[in-house]
């Protein structure tokens, strides 16, 4: 344990640390978060019990929840008359990666005295505006938080048509493209070019030379990593071997083995050491072919992938890059609350948030 590690974790600090795990894991145990903070079991009892006289956690037996609806003892810090502002919220889907926005999203919202409302839609630009425009054409919405298709015409359209709507507007891991020249539009964002960046630095520190990139096709994820790799292989000295990007999760099985063993085929034929994979999916499927073929990993080819949804369910767990999904719709909702309590006056704000790398077992040094 480094110095900086053993040092306490004081006051209000330690007070948000707990919050966090809460909204991680929704329950924390005071002996976990005694022992981990390096303070007295009192010492966290105390921080509960301030927290829960502010009306944001449940005190229970040995430890906190996020606050209950149940839990009459102390009134919400939102007031009797309800929520300030009321917030839609539109995002592409319900399923893999955007959970993890809207927890965030919510927590921050019920903090902060802010109702949300979620509508999911589809990755098309025509049914992202109809149900955004359902919602502003309700009258009953101060605020839009949304997930917008940003690229081709469709995109650029939807945009600019985001950018005159009378409410205003944040995109949540969405940005406009500055050739638009829209100067309203707010938003927050995973900087994933940065993170592809990260991805390639963080093979070339481990001595890897050759190493390839597979993306998913769909993802409006996938260019932006693009871009951030591509900047570090140039500039790291690497020698790409393979560049894919494809659709595998929309392929049918025999399409898919195809595709992969063909690929598995060109990193041996070229000697790759590594390779970084978006998403988790897709870096789940390359490992298990190549176990299946009798490679050994990562001694045969190391793997990093980005996401980190299911990433360390490999085998072995696979690296990866996190985009700080859940802090990326917290800001998302505090960009917004900022916006309308100082009204027009205040400053355009767009924030980017830079993914976390969380090594493990399947990238090891050449």
């Amino acid at each position: 344990m480094t110095e900086s590690e053993s040092r306490p974790v004081f006051g209000i600090a330690r007070r948000e640390r707990i919050m966090d795990e809460l909204r991680v894991a929704g329950a924390v145990r005071v002996a976990d978060l005694a022992r981990e903070f390096g303070v007295s079991e009192l010492t966290i009892r105390r921080d509960i019990g301030e927290l829960a006289d502010r009306g944001l956690v449940t005190r229970v037996h040995g430890g906190a929840t996020l606050r209950s609806r149940l839990d009459t003892t102390v009134a919400p810090r939102a007031s009797a008359a309800g929520p300030r502002y009321r917030v839609g919220m539109v995002v592409p889907s319900l399923n893999y990666y955007w959970p993890q926005i809207v927890i965030g999203a919510r927590a921050s919202a019920t903090e902060l005295g802010v109702q949300l409302v979620l509508r999911g839609a589809s990755y098309e630009a025509a049914d992202q505006r109809r149900q955004i425009s359902s919602m502003v054409d309700s009258g009953g919405f101060h605020g839009l938080i949304v997930a917008p298709e940003n690229q081709g015409p469709d995109g650029h359209a939807l945009l600019s048509w985001l950018e005159q709507l009378p409410v205003p507007v944040v995109l949540v891991e969405r940005q406009a493209p500055a050739s638009l020249g829209l100067t309203r539009l707010e938003w927050v964002s995973s900087d994933h070019v940065y993170g592809g960046y990260l991805a390639a630095a963080h093979l070339a520190a481990l001595g890897h030379r050759s190493v390839g990139i597979l993306t998913s096709e769909r993802s409006p994820t996938s260019w932006q990593l693009r871009r951030g790799w591509a900047k570090a292989v140039d500039e790291l000295g690497l020698h790409e071997t393979l560049d894919l990007n494809a659709a595998l999760d929309h392929m049918e099985g025999p399409e898919r083995t195809v595709l992969v063993e063909s690929m598995l085929d060109r990193l041996r034929e070229t000697d790759t050491t590594a390779m970084l994979i978006h998403s988790d999916p897709q870096a789940l499927l390359v490992q298990q072919n190549a176990l299946d073929r009798g490679w050994s990993l990562p001694e045969d080819l190391s793997l990093i992938a980005y996401d980190d949804e299911v990433a360390e369910n490999g085998a072995p767990p696979i690296t990866a890059l996190r985009p700080p999904k859940q802090h990326v719709g917290r800001r998302a909702v505090e960009v917004m609350l900022a916006r309308l309590a100082e009204g027009p006056s205040r400053p355009v704000e767009r924030v980017q948030v830079i993914p976390v790398l969380h090594p493990r077992e399947s990238t090891a040094a050449v």
